[in-house]
């Protein structure tokens, strides 16, 4: 039977969420940050924009797609936050901020995310080879282990070793891009540089968050990945530090399993206003800082952060 006029088949083309489907993921945010004691007003946050995405005239997904995330920050109870989220989950299907709250944050969603690397595919680079960042890809796909998986030709190799230069070509341009800040040339205003916690209250929260885990106060959830028996071990802290929202988890990497650091490395993400990002915290083992606290990449910044002496519950050094 021939189409209607004026509609055309697009069989490859994933059906973005309706309006339903975005209310139903804010609440399940909203559950999953009440059973864990984040901020009640965070809560309330997301209940309210899941009423109002329900009482919408207009689906979200139409509104993302004629006029950006701004249209989604117009509508009552959705701010910058909420917005990007919604936006996020109508162009991929996936919110990361639920699936950090279930815990399920893995490597093969991020291999999966590379063109020409399905989910099926994803898991077993993981498993065969034990990749679990794109630049292990990109060394694998170029030191011939990536051949090894099969049904893995050198044509289609090159075509992921392409996509993911790609990808981390994009990213080092916005990295570079965002910390340039003062040193933009010209004579316009300079770049402004994204917005992120000191890294102060990023140790105090990394401090706040040991503390409570060793006391055993905080809520635990189930992690995916290492946890073949299903336990609820992994303990999680939301709190809110000088505007900013922040999560705090033990690191469940498999690097961290391999070193023994699950109870040292603490993943903390934040968010302010649409802005997100996440530091890695742990024990400097040497150096002028050894045995004190510090965020990955931020070392200057934690030397100057407490002078003097080691954060609040610092280990002591061996």
């Amino acid at each position: 039977m021939p189409e209607p006029a004026g509609v055309r088949s697009e069989p490859m083309r994933r059906l973005r969420p309706d309006n339903e489907d975005i209310a139903d993921l804010l609440e399940r945010i909203a559950d999953l940050l009440e059973a864990q004691e984040a901020n009640i007003y965070r809560v309330r946050a997301y209940r309210a924009a899941a009423r109002t995405v329900r009482e919408a005239a207009e689906p979200l997904s139409a509104m993302d797609a004629a006029v950006g995330p701004d249209a989604l920050e117009r509508l009552p109870g959705i701010g910058k936050s909420i917005g990007a989220l919604v936006h996020e989950y109508v162009h991929t299907g996936r919110a990361g901020l639920l699936d950090r709250l279930e815990g399920q944050v893995s490597p093969e969603d991020l291999l999966a995310t590379v063109p020409g690397i399905g989910e099926r595919l994803a898991v077993r680079i993981h498993r065969d080879l034990g990749i679990e960042t794109l630049e292990d890809l990109e060394l694998a796909a170029h030191d011939g282990r990536l051949e090894r998986i099969r049904r893995l030709g050198p044509r289609r190799v090159r075509g992921i070793r392409d996509a993911v230069a790609g990808i981390l070509s994009r990213s080092a341009r916005r990295r570079a891009q965002r910390w340039r800040c003062l040193e933009a040339p010209g004579d316009g205003a300079p770049a402004a540089a994204e917005p992120r916690p000191t890294a102060s209250a990023i140790l105090a929260v990394d401090a706040e968050y040991r503390r409570r885990a060793q006391a055993g106060t905080l809520r635990t959830i189930v992690p995916r990945r290492f946890n073949p028996s299903g336990e609820a071990w992994l303990p999680i802290l939301h709190t809110e530090r000088d505007g900013w929202s922040f999560t705090a988890l033990h690191s469940n990497t498999a690097r961290a399993h391999e070193l023994g650091t699950t109870r040292d490395w603490v993943v903390i993400y934040y968010e302010l206003d649409g802005h997100e990002g996440q530091c890695t915290v742990v024990t400097q083992r040497g150096g002028p800082l050894r045995g004190r606290r510090v965020v990955r990449g931020r070392e200057s910044e934690c030397a100057e952060s407490a002078p003097g002496g080691r954060p609040p519950n610092a280990p002591t050094p061996a």
